[in-house]
């Protein structure tokens, strides 16, 4: 895993569909911490309950 990310923290808007859900968890990947934002609860649970099973904040 690259660690380019490591000690940031990234804001996400739109981050529970589309291209915000697929920045969210790359930024993830890449070490940062993530907080995602959006309308509806539902789909940003759904993101950040992946981020958090492939070992992500």
């Amino acid at each position: 895993m690259a660690a380019r990310m490591q000690g940031k923290v990234a804001f996400v808007t739109g981050g529970g569909s589309g291209i915000g859900a697929a920045t969210a968890s790359r930024l993830a990947q890449e070490g940062a911490t993530v907080v995602v934002c959006g309308r509806r609860r539902e789909p940003l649970d759904e993101v950040v309950a992946g981020i958090v099973a492939a070992g992500g904040k």
